[in-house]
């Protein structure tokens, strides 16, 4: 039996007269690094290939067609997720009355437990809808954009927990999805800036109301002077 063996064996661990540089050649390719690893030679490298996901055709130009609208114009949404919640949700969004509607289906709205007049939760419901799971992807991969929606998450996922923020990231795409299907919407996104720069100046009015209704007035603090240097 050790003998049946043996043959493989030694030429498994045969050695042959290759250089040095050969030798780490072929390691690195037994490994099967990929683009995202490194070795001690350096970054592995290896030809950009066509995903076996993608398809074989325009989507973008195909939905533009059917549709009517240009849903890869919202941040988020690419070909690929147009085409599944579209193939989801339909081309006629006509059944929800409003967007908020559609956000209670998706299960991506607050489900109000209230007793005595009192909210005992307000957790979203479970759900198995591909459409949801596929916006939760979408609001995830938006947090490192520099875009309003990017803007929105980043400040939800800092003051509270990221579940929450992905959840009412999603919910902005798919009124967006919603209003732009069944209304005709253009979406312009007006930056990461913009929306940093009214959210403060909501914060700023909230500020003065409340001075003004404690009998305060809220003014703006002088820039520090430079100090001089002799």
């Amino acid at each position: 039996m050790f003998s049946r063996w043996r043959k493989p064996w030694t030429c498994m661990t045969s050695t042959r007269t290759r250089s040095p540089l050969a030798m780490r050649v072929s390691m690195r390719s037994s490994r099967g690094c990929g683009p995202w690893r490194t070795s001690r030679w350096g970054p592995c490298r290896r030809p950009a290939t066509r995903q076996p996901n993608a398809s074989a055709f325009d989507v973008r130009g195909a939905l533009h067609a059917i549709l009517g609208v240009d849903l890869i114009q919202i941040h988020g949404l690419g070909p690929s997720l147009a085409l599944k919640l579209v193939g989801e949700c339909g081309t006629d969004l006509s059944a929800w009355p409003s967007a908020k509607h559609v956000t209670s289906w998706l299960c991506l709205a607050p489900s109000n437990k209230i007793s005595g007049g009192q909210v005992l939760s307000s957790r979203t419901r479970r759900s198995s809808n591909r459409a949801a799971a596929l916006l939760r992807l979408a609001a995830t991969a938006l947090g490192g954009t520099q875009t309003a929606l990017g803007a929105f998450y980043r400040r939800l996922a800092a003051r509270i927990v990221k579940a929450k923020a992905v959840t009412a990231t999603a919910r902005k795409v798919v009124v967006l999805f919603y209003n732009a299907l069944r209304h005709g919407m253009t979406y312009e996104d007006p930056g990461a800036s913009y929306y940093e720069e009214r959210h403060r100046r909501r914060v700023l009015a909230n500020l003065r109301r409340r001075a003004k209704s404690l009998g305060y007035t809220l003014t703006e603090a002088a820039p520090p002077q430079g100090m001089d240097v002799s």
